[in-house]
C-alpha cells in the first residue's frame, strides 16, 4: 500500500497531486497495490503514528510495516521508489499489462505528443463492447494488448500468427465502446490496421477511413442510432496517414474531449471497395484525471 500524508493548504503536496494520481493510474493492482491519501487535518491520529513532520510524506508499506519513507515533493525520487517496489511485488507487470502506459517492453508507435502519454489503461476492459465483429477473429480486448501486433511479426513467428485482430462481419461497419476508469483528456488516438497483401482484393480487408468519435455515451450506440447523434468528431484517414507500422496518429479536437469518461467509435467505412475492415490496435493518448466511483475523496486505489 502506498500512502501519501497531505495537507489542503500544503502547496507543495497540490504540486505533486497529479504524479500521485498519474502512478496510481498506472501501477494499482487489484488486492495487490492501492494507493491512498490522508489528509492530515483530518486523520491527525495516523500522522502522529507514523512521525510524520514535513508535508507531503510517502509511505510504502509491506505486511503492514513502513518500508520505505520519502518527504518533500520530488516527482522523480518519488517515482523512482514507487516503481522499484511495484515491480518487486508484481514483476510481471512492465511486460504482459493490459496497455499499461508504464510499460517499458510493450510495443509503442513513435513519439508520443508533448506532454502527454499513453492513457490505453484506463478502459475499463469488462464494460468494452464490440458491435458486428466476425467471431473467426480475435476479441475487443485484444484492440488495446500492448503487445506487438501479429500483423508486423517475421520470420517463423509470422507463419501461424494468433489472431489478435478484429475484422468486421456482415459489411465495412465497426462499433466500439470504450469506458474509462478515470475522467481523461483525450488529445489523440492511434489507430493500427494490418491487412496482408492479396492479389484478389475483394478477398482482403481494408483499412478504416471514415471514423466518428461520440464522448461520454453512457452505452454503445446501435448503428442506426449513430446516424440520427450528431458526432463530436469525424475523422477521414487518408492513405499517407498509414506510417511503416500500420498505424495512423489521429489528433483531436482537444476542447472537446476534456472530461471524457467513455468514447464511442464508429468506423463508418474502409478505405477500398471490400466488405471487411481490419483494426489491430486502438491507443488513447492524453491526460488522467480523477478516478471515477472512488466513493470517500481520500481513496484513489482501483476496485
Amino acid at each position: 500500500t502506498y500512502i501519501i500524508v497531505y495537507a489542503d493548504w500544503c502547496g507543495p503536496c497540490k504540486a505533486i497531486a497529479p504524479i500521485y494520481e498519474q502512478l496510481s493510474a498506472q501501477l494499482s493492482r487489484p488486492n495487490q497495490i492501492s494507493f491512498t491519501k490522508v489528509n492530515v487535518d483530518t486523520q491527525k491520529e495516523i500522522a502522529s503514528k507514523y512521525a510524520v513532520t514535513a508535508m507531503p510524506t510517502f509511505m510504502i508499506f509491506k505486511q503492514g510495516e513502513v518500508v520505505e519513507k520519502v518527504q518533500g515533493a520530488d516527482p522523480r525520487k518519488l517515482q523512482n521508489v514507487v516503481q522499484k517496489l511495484a515491480a518487486e511485488a508484481d514483476p510481471n507487470s512492465s511486460s504482459s499489462g493490459f496497455g499499461g502506459s508504464s510499460s517499458s517492453s510493450g510495443w509503442r508507435v513513435g513519439e508520443l505528443p508533448r506532454g502527454y502519454h499513453d492513457v490505453t489503461d484506463q478502459i475499463d476492459v469488462k464494460g468494452l463492447e464490440l458491435l458486428n465483429a466476425d467471431i473467426e477473429f480475435g476479441g475487443v480486448r485484444g484492440l488495446f494488448e500492448d503487445s506487438k501486433p501479429s500483423g508486423l511479426l517475421k520470420g517463423k513467428a509470422a507463419e501461424k500468427p494468433a489472431k489478435d485482430w478484429v475484422e468486421s462481419d456482415t459489411d465495412e461497419q465497426l462499433m466500439l465502446f470504450l469506458p474509462f476508469q478515470s475522467t481523461l483528456k483525450v488529445h489523440t488516438l492511434q489507430i493500427t490496421s494490418l491487412p496482408p497483401a492479396a492479389e484478389d482484393d475483394d478477398e482482403v480487408p481494408m483499412r478504416p477511413k471514415t471514423i466518428r468519435i461520440y464522448p461520454n455515451r453512457p452505452h454503445i450506440l446501435g448503428f442506426e442510432e449513430a446516424d440520427d447523434v450528431p458526432a463530436a468528431q469525424s475523422l477521414t484517414i487518408s492513405p499517407e496517414d498509414w506510417d511503416s507500422t500500420g498505424t495512423a496518429t489521429l489528433s483531436l479536437r482537444f476542447v472537446k474531449f476534456q472530461n471524457v469518461t467513455s468514447l464511442v467509435l464508429f468506423v463508418v467505412d474502409g478505405d477500398g471497395e471490400g466488405e471487411r475492415v481490419r483494426l489491430d490496435r486502438v491507443r488513447i493518448i492524453g491526460e488522467t484525471g480523477e478516478k471515477r466511483d472512488q466513493g470517500k475523496l481520500e481513496k484513489v486505489e482501483h476496485d
